[in-house]
């Protein structure tokens, strides 16, 4: 047998390590996390997602997103490294406070493919945005 062996590392496994840091050294900034956002990872974020959430202006649904979803996450990716990527403005919507009559607190609705690439994010730095 010729040739080098390399370790190979699972997207998990460096998200992984990317938390760990993050948490170790609050200071530590991370300049190019491109790399981390994959067709595995996000594919793991789509299936973590709940189809039950309130759809955004596009209407897009997880249903709808899903029927290509493949597809969906390359031309995602593609954009996202290239830089062309541009999350859609969000929905704002009162929702009552509990307890309190008469007070709201805002939430924002963001579109499917927006909610996927943020959780991935939220998984590459060890928190969920």
């Amino acid at each position: 047998m010729t040739g080098e062996t390399k370790p190979v590392k699972s997207t998990e496994t460096k998200l992984l390590r990317i938390s760990n840091l993050s948490r170790e050294d609050h200071k530590l900034e991370f300049n190019w996390l491109m790399p981390h956002f994959n067709k595995e990872s996000l594919m793991c974020c789509f299936n973590e997602l709940s189809g039950k959430k309130a759809v955004e202006i596009d209407k897009k649904t997880k249903e709808e997103y899903g029927a290509k979803v493949e597809e969906n996450i390359e031309d995602l990716i593609s954009r996202m490294k290239a830089m062309a990527y541009r999350p859609a403005p969000v929905r704002e919507v009162l929702i009552p406070k509990d307890g309190q009559k008469g007070k709201y607190r805002p939430l924002g609705i963001s579109n499917f493919e927006d909610k996927n690439g943020s959780d991935d994010g939220g998984q590459s730095t060890g928190s969920h945005i």
